[in-house]
């Protein structure tokens, strides 16, 4: 085999290394990642790649963050792992010319966590995923481990414990056992944080795996000693994917691709990457449609526990007596807590009320995960928007954005000032947002962007003849409607404006850990109760892609909560 090896730079501009191999055989034009161990790095995979199955694919793996030969310290949060998967897909896609739909993964252990992870939350369009004994429950043998640890990081946040895995846990096979042992670019800790964050990512995908359509083989080891099978078989009932299968492995250890029997492993893994190139996946929308909509209804219309009836009472009851202290509360009470006023005063995060029990009280309320997930989709919006704009101000371009439905749009206000040569155009249905908006732009002196009163949902307030923009923005609006024949409207009126080759940047909400909370205590700007139906990133990029475009990269927060996406236009013939 010929193998050459590099590095490559992930979504935060760090340097991982990386190892591509290719068979002496003429190549099928496939693509095969395979994502290392916990512990290990991508040179223990030698052995796996030259496996016969796998001649005709390019194969690639890389060493994580803190493992083998990339120098950047490990990650103390798990969400970097799939950011980072995300960023060598979209370095493999470039690099060899190829779209995701010629590429299949494997993943082993907390791999397969991240693999699971990266599917769920940004939908790619991958041929498939083989996950090997994926780590979604870990055997920590320790009562309480993970509420000692989070409580341990608080006083020590690089804390660092070692594990436990012996190589005799892993593998029956004695000379692999050998070369585990021996080998110095084993890495034998991990940080406290990494873990906990993995454990609560893990246990989010494994909840919301029914929003999973990727094709997905499982293979799971039946005296696993390091993480708990079972949770494998739950999370492969609730796959929606259109081809999935589930293999159990009798007598296997943990590390199911270095066993005495791996041909069997080996085998499992090609004959459904086989099935996976030789099929069309079908379109699975309707079904994401009925998976979110049940869940809505469930929230709806469904009833409570006993306590958590109790809980949200007396959350309502607080919010009514106490909630005039805090100055966020009493926004969110008059103008509703989705409403682009509440949306502004989060964003500025300046905890503020009557006498200090009110200032603490807003300082609580601010922190809650929803709304840190709201602050950190500003960042990723802003972060977007400026990459688009360079984008086409290197091609000579005049930029002008369209902000469909903006609110105050605070975060406009800074990019116009960052950028005075940009022209910008925020739009919004309710004056009030309309009016602080030009009041925000006034007190700055920015004349490049104006405020305008319009309708999202309505067809008309898309001028073909009028503003054409080459940056579109959609943040924070589709979240808050159920239907897709509304939110069509604006998607179809956004197709007819935005200019040819012209970026469109949206906001996702595939999850939310508080949606009944939300639902039982928070009142919308109907001042109505707050009942949302969440969209899986594969619905809402399967809209857009329908009206022709196509989804290039996307963001989101540690907590899975909200994405932002970009996507190039080209009209759909």
């Amino acid at each position: 085999m010929k193998m050459v090896d590099g590095t490559f730079k992930s979504f935060d501009n760090i340097k991982l290394f990386y190892r591509e191999w290719e068979h002496e055989v003429e190549s099928n034009g496939r693509i095969l990642i395979i994502l290392h161990r916990g512990h290990e790095h991508s040179g223990r995979l030698e052995n796996i790649v030259a496996k016969p199955e796998f001649e005709g694919y390019k194969i690639f793996s890389y060493d994580n963050r803190g493992h083998g030969h990339t120098e950047a310290e490990a990650s103390y949060e798990f969400m970097h792992f799939i950011r980072d998967l995300d960023a060598f897909v979209s370095f493999i896609c470039e690099k060899e010319g190829k779209k995701q739909e010629d590429i299949f993964i494997i993943a082993n252990s907390v791999a397969g966590v991240t693999a699971s992870t990266w599917v769920h939350d940004y939908a790619p369009k991958v041929r498939g995923v083989a996950l090997i004994a994926p780590a979604f429950k870990i055997k920590l043998y320790f009562p309480f481990a993970k509420a000692f640890l989070k409580l341990a990081i608080k006083f020590k946040p690089k804390l660092n414990i070692k594990s436990y895995v012996k190589s005799k846990f892993l593998t029956h096979d004695e000379a692999e056992q050998k070369r585990y042992d021996e080998d110095n670019l084993i890495t034998p800790h991990i940080p406290a944080r990494q873990l906990t964050t993995l454990l609560d990512t893990a246990q989010r995908v494994l909840k919301d795996a029914e929003t999973i359509v990727t094709p997905i083989l499982v293979l799971s080891a039946t005296k696993d000693y390091v993480v708990q099978s079972g949770a494998q078989g739950n999370f492969y009932a609730k796959l929606s994917s259109p081809f999935k299968r589930f293999v159990k492995l009798e007598g296997f250890y943990h590390g199911v691709l270095y066993e005495s029997e791996q041909q069997k492993a080996i085998a499992e893994i090609a004959s459904f990457m086989e099935a996976c190139y030789a099929k069309d996946d079908p379109l699975m929308l309707d079904k994401m449609v009925r998976v979110t909509q049940k869940e809505k209804d469930l929230i709806a219309f469904g009833t409570l526990p006993l306590w958590k009836e109790a809980s949200f009472f007396t959350q309502r009851y607080m919010m009514k007596t106490l909630g005039f202290m805090s100055d966020g509360m009493k926004i969110g009470l008059k103008y509703g807590f989705d409403s682009g006023v509440t949306l502004d005063y989060v964003y500025k995060n300046e905890p503020s009320g009557i006498t200090w029990l009110g200032k603490m009280i807003d300082k609580n309320y601010l922190e809650s995960i929803g709304w840190k997930g709201i602050r950190q989709r500003k960042v990723n919006m802003i972060e977007a928007s400026k990459a688009k704009i360079a984008l086409l101000q290197e091609k000579g371009e005049k930029v002008r954005i369209l902000d469909i439905a903006g609110g105050p749009a605070r975060y406009l206000i800074e990019v116009a000032e960052a950028h005075p040569e940009v022209e910008i155009q925020v739009r919004d249905y309710q004056e009030q947002n309309v009016q602080e908006g030009r009041a925000l732009a006034k007190e700055r002196n920015l004349s490049n962007i104006n405020y305008t009163q319009s309708d999202a949902f309505d067809a008309s307030n898309y001028d073909t003849e009028g503003y054409r923009p080459n940056i579109v923005i959609i943040s924070g609006v589709f979240e808050l409607f159920e239907d897709n024949d509304l939110i069509g409207v604006a998607m179809d009126g956004v197709s007819a404006i935005i200019q040819e080759e012209g970026y469109l940047l949206y906001t996702g909400q595939p999850w939310h850990p508080q949606l009944e909370q939300i639902a039982n205590v928070l009142g919308n700007h109907q001042q109505e109760k707050w009942i949302m139906r969440r969209r899986s990133q594969y619905e809402l990029d399967t809209l857009f892609t329908q009206r022709g475009f196509e989804k290039e990269s996307m963001a989101i927060d540690d907590w899975g909560i909200f994405t932002v996406s970009s996507s190039k236009y080209t009209k759909v013939k």
